[in-house]
């Protein structure tokens, strides 16, 4: 399937704010003085815990939620002040996936993607070849007169995606698509998303709580807490240097960059005669698989210890964290060699 989809639409968040009533008065700030720049053709993905807003932010650009304050805009169109026929063009240039499919069980695969063709009046033969085009596109050509019963937590989800493209939207957004998925199976359906960002030209906006997600991904990240923007840019510059505790917090919840716990239970705050030092050394480009840690032994007799570590890869780059302890008096002098390496260091704590 060659067709590209229309030009890719940017998503900005101008200072929005939501704010919700509370059943027995008084009222929930949501989001508070949020601004951020979706570009257009990216993936970006917004992490945050539950309850974070990430949600309610996501529902903005297709206006199932208005801001109190500020603006949503989809390219120039301010979202939050549509009405009638111009929020309908709105949402037919945004396609949506759910968490949990929301298929209709009395149709099939193929009656699925069909709807929003349906309701946007489309002719019937336009939406027998549309339909084609995507079950082909998701891989699902052999199952197109089944029905959701009788498809894997997979399939069913593509079948979701598979309905997200067929108005041909300028903007994509996956509202924690893989969180019930098996960790197989969300590969899959991301390396789908990546493919169809790749081929459509579409802007992809995912909101997720793990990080694993945006590192697979994501082009770039926001990371949201209390309702507040706290950390974005780029994914490999946030995973190489996060500067929000929050950030930091979501990343050592990716395999090789947490504390053992039986070290983390004997972190202190300041160093003692004879202790150990712990730092994260991270690593990234061309020095991501650079033996710096041996080096720093041979060249200045610092021993060090590796408590835990990975080498990954975040979009096409080297990524590597590795959590060591090495003699806290000649910390400064081993910190100094890393970084004069181009290598990112971080002081956790001290050990005695």
């Amino acid at each position: 399937m060659t067709e590209r989809n229309r030009d890719a639409a940017s998503i900005s968040f101008e200072a929005v704010g939501k704010a919700f009533a509370k059943p027995g008065g008084g009222t929930v700030h949501a989001l508070e003085d949020v601004s951020l720049r979706v570009e257009p053709g990216s993936i970006t993905g917004i992490i945050g815990r539950s309850g974070a807003g990430k949600s309610t932010l996501l529902r903005m650009v297709n206006g199932l939620e208005r801001p109190t304050s500020g603006r949503v805009l989809l390219g120039a169109h301010d979202v939050g002040t549509a009405r009638g026929r111009a929020l309908r063009d709105i949402r037919r240039d945004v396609g949506m996936i759910f968490q949990h499919f929301n298929l209709l069980a009395s149709r099939t695969v193929a009656g699925n993607i069909a709807m929003p063709l349906e309701i946007a009046g489309v002719a019937k033969s336009e939406i027998t070849a549309r339909v084609a085009e995507l079950v082909e596109r998701v891989g699902l050509s052999q199952q197109a007169n089944r029905y959701p019963a009788e498809l894997s937590g997979g399939q069913k989800q593509r079948v979701g995606i598979a309905r997200a493209l067929a108005t041909k939207p300028k903007v994509l957004l996956s509202d924690e698509a893989t969180s019930a998925l098996d960790p197989e199976t969300t590969q899959t359906v991301l390396s789908l998303l990546k493919d169809i960002n790749r081929d459509l030209g579409l802007t992809v906006l995912l909101i997720t709580h793990e990080m694993a997600v945006v590192r697979d991904i994501a082009s770039h990240v926001a990371v949201i807490d209390g309702g507040r923007i706290v950390e974005h840019g780029p994914t490999h510059d946030v995973f190489i240097a996060p500067k929000h505790a929050t950030t930091r917090s979501f990343l050592s919840g990716v395999t090789g960059v947490k504390l053992p716990a039986f070290v983390k239970s004997r972190l202190q705050n300041t160093p003692s005669e004879g202790g150990e030092e712990v730092i994260r050394v991270t690593f990234f480009g061309q020095h991501a698989t650079d033996p710096m840690l041996a080096k720093l032994t041979g060249e200045l007799g610092i021993e060090v210890n590796i408590l835990a570590g990975a080498v990954e890869e975040i979009g096409s780059h080297p990524f590597g964290n590795l959590l060591v302890s090495l003699p806290a008096a000649r910390g400064e002098e081993a910190r100094r060699y890393l970084q004069d390496h181009n290598l990112n260091t971080e002081v956790l704590g001290y050990v005695g």
